[in-house]
């Protein structure tokens, strides 16, 4: 059976626990909820090797319970909503930017994530793993270079050496479960959600598309030719729009865009355009290459 995504949430807010429980219960994860920090810290303390995300609101009692596992050397990915609206009350969330220097303290790799922008939790998770597992296992140069001989010293190097080595474990165990329950090599995981194409700027949109429709224009003029590369162009094309995550409509919308291209040089050279729907077999060929990316990328059921 693969391995099952697990969460643990601790959400004091009413208002926020109640949509994000909707939000989580759509999604492939199972999900451990705590009334309560202490109730929360037991949990993942017991858990802490089977726990692969955790999500908190942003409190000062939530930030306590960083520093606490922090202190047992548990370290974990972690998403922190947080409002960008000042507190209504003490027991809301509080400010936000004395929240966020303070989770830094637990690792650098929380995520912050604005609970007005609540819908993108799981990108959210996403990118807290994959922060997460890009955290330094390592001692660097500079901070060798700042530990003095001493006892006092060695004790803290000590410390800091057996955080690492952990974390270096936690590491391998999620990395492991990723691949067990992607079995496609955890390519998923490997994207970059900021270079996906939503998340470019008006410019940086502009020319992906237009390499892309270059690119695709040279598969369609070579797709009956005898050309043994075609296959490979293909892939390459689909690689690209897959960590792009570009959706299937676009890759339609490029091949009408072309086609249409197509159809006025032929009318205006006098020739008819017929030719032009035996291309649908190239737009199919290319859609059901993506179609199988993204389908592979998806979590097998339980």
């Amino acid at each position: 059976m693969p391995a099952q995504f697990l969460l643990g949430v601790f959400v004091p807010a009413a208002s926020l626990a109640e949509p994000l429980q909707q939000l989580l219960a759509q999604q492939q994860f199972v999900v451990s909820w705590s009334q309560s920090a202490s109730e929360f810290e037991e949990w993942v303390v017991s858990n802490r090797h089977r726990i692969d995300c955790l999500i908190i609101q942003s409190a000062e009692e939530s930030l306590q319970v960083l520093l606490h596992l922090k202190e047992k050397d548990i370290l974990l990915p972690a998403v922190a909503l947080y409002s960008s609206k000042a507190p209504s009350t003490h027991s809301e969330l509080s400010d936000s930017a004395v929240f966020l220097q303070g989770q830094r303290t637990y690792h650098q790799a929380v995520v912050a994530s604005d609970i007005r922008n609540l819908g993108a939790v799981d990108d959210a998770i996403y990118q807290a793993v994959d922060s997460y597992l890009q955290l330094p296992t390592e001692v660097n140069a500079d901070d060798l270079d700042q530990v003095a001989i001493g006892s006092a010293e060695s004790a803290v190097s000590h410390d800091r050496d057996k955080r690492l080595f952990l974390l270096s474990l936690q590491q391998q165990r999620l990395t492991e479960k990723l691949k067990e329950r992607l079995g496609y090599v955890g390519v998923y995981y490997k994207r970059n959600r900021q270079n996906f194409l939503r998340h470019m700027n008006t410019r940086e949109r502009e020319e992906f598309v237009d390499k892309l429709r270059q690119d695709y224009r040279r598969i369609v003029l070579n797709y009956f030719a005898d050309d043994e590369s075609i296959n490979q162009k293909i892939d390459d094309f689909v690689n690209v729009a897959f960590f792009a995550d570009m959706s299937v409509p676009k890759l339609v919308e490029i091949h009408m865009e072309l086609i249409e291209d197509f159809s006025k040089q032929l009318k205006l050279e006098g020739r008819s355009d017929e030719v032009l729907i035996d291309y649908r077999l190239t737009l199919i060929d290319v859609i059901a290459h993506l179609c199988e990316m993204y389908r592979r990328s998806i979590p097998r059921e339980p």
